[in-house]
C-alpha cells in the first residue's frame, strides 16, 4: 500500500546515496511490493463487494461483477476450477486491471503454475505489457520462479522485452538458477550483446518519440 509521506522522503534521501546496482535492486523490491499490494487490494475490494452482493441477494436482486474482476480475483485466489470455468465460458484470458496487469502477470508473481498453464492454453498473451511495460516474464524472473520462466519461454515469451525502466527480464533476476536458465536460452537463441543493445536503444527511441 502507499507508504507514508515521511517514509517516502527519507527513502528518497537514502536512494540518492545508493549506487546504480543498489538503486536497481531497490526499484525491483518496490515494484514487487507494489504488485503484491495491488493483489491484496483486489482481494480486499472483491471481498467487500461480495459482502454487499450477499446483502443485495437477500433482496432478490442479482448482482454481476465485471468479468475482469471475476477472473483476476479467481486467479489471485489460485482457484484453478473457477479460472478454468470462466475461460471455458468465453471470458478473455487477457483482461486487465487499471494498471494493465493481467491474470498472467499476477500468477507469475505468486507462482501459480497451474493457472499460468490454463491462461496460456486459453490463448493468453505471453508478452502482455502492463502500464510500466512489465511482461509476465519480467515478473517471474524478478521473483526467481525458475519453473514459470521456463514455461513462459516455451510459450514464446520475449527474452528481450524492455520495460519502462530499460530493463530486460534477465536484468531483474537475482536468483542464480533462474538467471542461468535465462542466459542459457538467450545463448541457444543466438542473442548477442549487439542485439541486446539494439533492443534497449529501440525502446529508448520509442519512449522519446
Amino acid at each position: 500500500m502507499a507508504a507514508e509521506h515521511g517514509e517516502l522522503l527519507s527513502e528518497m534521501a537514502t536512494v540518492g546515496r545508493l549506487g546504480a546496482t543498489e538503486r536497481l535492486k531497490h526499484a525491483q523490491k518496490r515494484r514487487v511490493q507494489q504488485l503484491k499490494g495491488w493483489a491484496q487490494m483486489e482481494k480486499d475490494s472483491t471481498r467487500g463487494s461480495r459482502a454487499k452482493a450477499d446483502k443485495k441477494k437477500a433482496r432478490t436482486i442479482k448482482v454481476t461483477f465485471p468479468q475482469s474482476i471475476t477472473l483476476l480475483d479467481a486467479a489471485a485466489r489460485n482457484d484453478v476450477e473457477e479460472v478454468r470455468e470462466l475461460l471455458n465460458n468465453g471470458v478473455s484470458p487477457d483482461l486487465v486491471n487499471e494498471d494493465g496487469l493481467t491474470a498472467l502477470h499476477q500468477c507469475c508473481i505468486d507462482d501459480f503454475v497451474e493457472i499460468v498453464q490454463c491462461l496460456l492454453d486459453a490463448g493468453g498473451c505471453v508478452n502482455a505489457c502492463d502500464s510500466e511495460l512489465w511482461t509476465p516474464l519480467h515478473a517471474a524472473a524478478t521473483c526467481g520462479h525458475t519453473g514459470l520462466v521456463q514455461l513462459l519461454i516455451q510459450a514464446g515469451a520475449d527474452l528481450l522485452a524492455v520495460n519502462a525502466d530499460g530493463n530486460m527480464p534477465y536484468d531483474l533476476c537475482e536468483d542464480e538458477a533462474t538467471l542461468e536458465l535465462l542466459e542459457m536460452v538467450m545463448a541457444e537463441q543466438g542473442i548477442t550483446q549487439d542485439r541486446i543493445d539494439e533492443c534497449r536503444g529501440g525502446q529508448r527511441e520509442s519512449h522519446a518519440g
